[in-house]
């Protein structure tokens, strides 16, 4: 029928270090996205060499940033591509490329503006002080944001035209992750989860948990208190 046209999907991939095991994440992303978009966060080793070769566009970093500054980049990108849905996954593997048509779904339908690919609604197996962590985090941001949310740390995420012109991250670490959710919030973005399984196999963490844990926390704090005094600040004009 003329005048309908197909949803035009990519995927964004923040990466550093992951020559080892990109080029297979992008040959299966390809499969169910129109485009690949890596943010190589200042690798030192081939990770750009090997994502252009599987078929990625590649934007770099000189130095490695962090996290958020990568996904920053990345939402940078999708604006000026102006896609239906970005659809944002790891590239070392543990996220299943084959799970990105049940995150896209609910916003394909208009059911959400954000998916979060959700390991507890799914059968992921992880250490005990990785649980505990998610849940405390993820406890902060259903305090002022989704109250329903379980799982505010995933990585595995897709979002929406809407929400890729809405959100700007500001944090360059792993804390932009709850960030994101919070700002969301802000700007009504409706959300859902949907159940995945997440591979820790072969996963080794660049960080310290505890130091990981502990810093995610804090910055998720720090953005929940500005939501609670921005709502503070709506009810009190309102009176």
């Amino acid at each position: 029928m003329r005048g309908l046209k197909e949803p035009v999907v990519v995927a964004g991939i923040p990466a550093y270090n992951e020559a080892n095991t990109i080029g297979l994440v992008i040959k299966k992303t390809l499969k169910h996205v129109d485009m690949v978009i890596v943010c190589d966060d200042g690798s030192t080793d081939l990770t750009s060499e090997v994502a252009r070769e599987a078929g990625a566009l590649v934007i770099r970093h000189n130095k490695n940033m962090g996290y958020g500054a990568a996904l920053r980049t990345l939402f940078d990108k999708a604006r000026a591509i102006d896609p239906d849905v970005m659809v944002i996954l790891d590239g070392d593997g543990q996220h299943d490329p084959d799970d990105i048509p049940c995150l896209i779904k609910p916003i394909l339908l208009g059911e959400a503006d954000i998916v979060v690919g959700s390991r507890f609604l799914g059968k992921t197996k992880m250490p005990a002080y990785r649980g505990m962590g998610i849940k405390l985090i993820s406890f902060v941001v259903r305090l002022t944001a989704y109250p329903e949310l379980k799982d505010a740390q995933s990585g595995f995420r897709a979002y929406s035209r809407k929400a890729i012109r809405a959100i700007r991250i500001t944090e360059r670490g792993m804390g932009a992750s709850t960030e994101i959710l919070l700002k969301a919030a802000h700007h009504r973005l409706k959300l859902k989860e949907v159940p995945v399984e997440v591979s820790y196999t072969g996963i080794v963490p660049r960080m310290s948990p505890w130091r990981h844990g502990l810093s995610v926390l804090l910055v998720t704090v720090k953005h929940a208190i500005k939501r609670y005094l921005r709502l503070l600040r709506s009810r009190l004009r309102r009176r």
